[in-house]
């Protein structure tokens, strides 16, 4: 490849020099932020040499070239263009001003929970394997070592509001110790444990103590509330900088995080806390309550919607649902509904990609469609199913269906930020009935797409 001339044709593609505002690139992509995206000219890149895709999110233009390419062409890029490298964190932030308040709230969500997918995987792993485990050899429940592991699996459950509070405060430009006081303030063990508080009896609930004030505030902890924690740090950070601005130097150290612990503190738990838990609990158990509608119908109605949210970039939302429900039951009834729309998307591409005679086509959606089945969908839709539309709408028909056939079936999941095939990691329940729901959804987004006649000129 040449991967000088890859670049000048990129260059040519982002209306020049002058129309890029920013360059980064990851593993896999070029990511660009342009002072006016009405220049930019997607079929010349997309038919550019080694391009396998190209699509505008969240303010970038992101150009999908491949791991080690993209290296090699933003080097090239940058040079032409005599642009000033930079990371993907200053992309962001001036993506950032480009795009809608709403856009960027949906932003912030992910910025939040991104970064804790790591911990939240590990622990659904091990919970999951115990799980299967102690399915299987119930003598392994008696077992230390079970028993040990069994502490590691739950523990980023346990302490999820800390983890929250803490990625945002960095989101939020907030000390991100402070956030985890916060945190740990809200499931303090002077607090009752909301979880046992849950599975009490009415009239045991009653005699629960309350806080002193001006209105009845039960003394229970926020183990198993997520936005909560958020609007917490959100007004713990706004004080902190506030107050780093008001508060001479000399005694800034000790008078800014004293009065903004105990401001946000004292917030909190009187006003914070039970409004937006309160909110919280009822967005929740609607959202339950739509996957629950008999025979499937709710799960049909999201899986064929899911697609389309992950093209208007406000899919990250879902961590927020998904990390409620583990935090609430322990059990994450979305994953399988997000696999099936994942997959299903993949085997549109996967139908595309064996039935075109283009051999540059051919070369995109295949690849894009096993990332697809492993849970990365962008190459697959904005790369082959939405360029030419069908596929795609074949795709939520199957992401519809299999999502129906996970709700009839119970199908659920010990951790979020994993679907596809790597889904089967952290299903509970049932494994058969998770492979029932890939393999409809898969079956007949293929299916449907073989038989449409799709025209490749556009």
């Amino acid at each position: 490849m040449d991967y000088q001339k890859v670049a000048t044709e990129l260059l040519k593609g982002v209306g020049g020099q002058e129309n890029v505002a920013s360059a980064a690139h990851c593993a896999t992509r070029l990511r660009l932020v342009l002072v006016d995206d009405a220049k930019l000219d997607r079929e010349g890149i997309e038919n550019t040499d080694g391009v396998k895709g190209v699509f505008v999110a969240q303010g970038q233009v992101q150009i999908i070239l491949g791991t080690g390419v993209v290296n090699k062409v933003y080097d090239a890029f940058t040079a032409s263009g005599g642009l000033e490298e930079a990371s993907k964190a200053e992309v962001k932030e001036a993506a950032a001003q480009k795009i809608s308040p709403f856009k960027r709230l949906i932003k912030t969500v992910g910025d939040i929970f991104v970064p804790i997918i790591p911990a939240i995987v590990a622990s659904g792993l091990l919970m999951g394997l115990l799980e299967g485990l102690a399915a299987a050899f119930p003598m392994l429940a008696d077992n230390g070592t079970y028993q040990l592991i069994h502490l590691f699996s739950n523990a980023a459950f346990v302490f999820l509001p800390i983890l929250i509070a803490i990625s945002a405060a960095k989101t939020f430009g907030g000390n991100t110790f402070l956030g985890a006081v916060i945190g740990m303030i809200m499931i303090h063990p002077d607090l009752l444990n909301a979880w046992s508080v849950g599975s009490m009896a009415p009239s045991e609930i009653a005699n629960v103590p309350v806080w002193f004030g001006l209105y009845h505030i039960n003394l229970v902890g926020y183990q198993g509330h997520v936005i909560p924690v958020i609007i917490a740090v959100w007004l713990m950070s706004f004080i902190e900088r506030r107050l780093h601005k008001m508060v001479p130097e000399m005694i800034d150290l000790f008078v800014t995080p004293l009065v903004t612990v105990l401001v946000t503190g004292y917030l909190t738990m009187t006003v914070i806390g039970p409004v937006f838990s309160t909110l919280e609990s009822y967005a929740l158990n609607g959202v339950q309550m739509l996957i629950a509608i008999p025979f499937g119908i709710g799960a049909f109605l999201m899986g064929g919607l899911y697609a389309p949210t992950v093209v208007t970039g406000i899919h990250h939302m879902y961590n927020v649902i998904e990390a409620g429900m583990l935090s609430a039951g322990g059990v994450n009834t979305w994953m399988p509904i997000a696999s099936a729309a994942n997959v299903a998307q993949g085997a549109a591409a996967l139908a595309f990609g064996l039935k075109t005679k283009n051999a540059k086509l051919k070369e995109l959606a295949l690849p894009a469609s096993l990332s697809a089945f492993l849970g990365i969908t962008e190459p697959a839709i904005f790369g082959v199913n939405l360029r030419f539309m069908k596929p795609f709408i074949a795709g939520c028909i199957g992401g519809a269906c299999g999502a129906m056939v996970s709700s009839i079936l119970h199908v659920g999941a010990t951790a979020y930020g994993i679907t596809g095939l790597f889904g089967f990691l952290i299903t509970t329940q049932s494994a058969f009935g998770y492979l029932l729901t890939i393999v409809v959804a898969a079956v007949i987004a293929f299916a449907v797409t073989w038989f449409l006649k799709i025209d490749e000129s556009l």
